[in-house]
């Protein structure tokens, strides 16, 4: 999805829609995937309808270079763009319980053991920086291009694109990821998403 082109399409989830339960319900799965990321998706394309010199470029060029895109368009395209752009990397970094192993392994466990002193002690790093997002955004684990771990947080629809880190892992914190099971409860809904993510080997 990050190099697809203009037209965008919703893609399928990559497990069941009741894959992730009891962590996160059915329901949320249905109106998360398929209303708010297909959202994004049906606003990204509006707003590049226009222009077909942006047609031809990449979801991750789009972002990583937003003095391309004329100025009326560029707050539409960046906000939606941004908002598939994360959609994307969250579905893809989640996996059924029991599916597969829910703690870094390899190279990944080795970095994080050295730089926050344990999985624990990293997890209740990230889980901090996820419940001190202010109103809506996300928190990713990132790989900086020196090799290094870097926990941030991201309003809105904002992204990492443009400073060049990989994204490891990210939590989305806005109210529809978790409303409809979790209300108000934001830190529930945080303890309990580890349960799903799917980490990466390094």
């Amino acid at each position: 999805m990050l190099d697809s082109h203009f037209p965008y399409v919703l893609p399928p989830l990559p497990y069941g829609y009741d894959a992730l339960e009891p962590f996160i319900d059915t329901e949320t799965m249905h109106y998360h995937h398929d209303k708010h990321f297909a959202t994004y998706i049906d606003n990204l394309n509006k707003a590049l309808e226009p222009y077909p010199p942006l047609q031809k470029l990449s979801l991750v060029e789009l972002l990583r270079r937003p003095s391309v895109i004329p100025e009326r368009a560029r707050a539409a395209v960046l906000k939606n763009g941004g908002g598939v752009y994360n959609h994307s990397l969250f579905f893809q970094k989640l996996a059924p319980a029991g599916g597969v192993v829910h703690e870094p392994s390899g190279r990944l466990a080795t970095m994080i053991d050295r730089q926050f002193g344990g999985f624990d002690a990293f997890r209740e790093a990230f889980s901090q920086k996820a419940l001190a997002v202010f109103g809506s955004g996300w928190t990713y684990l990132l790989l900086t291009p020196r090799g290094k771990l870097k926990i941030e947080s991201f309003p809105n629809q904002d992204t990492p694109v443009e400073s060049g880190n990989v994204p490891v892992i990210l939590f989305d914190v806005w109210e529809h990821a978790y409303y409809l099971k979790y209300k108000n409860l934001r830190q529930e809904y945080v303890d309990n998403i580890w349960n799903v993510v799917r980490f990466p080997e390094f």
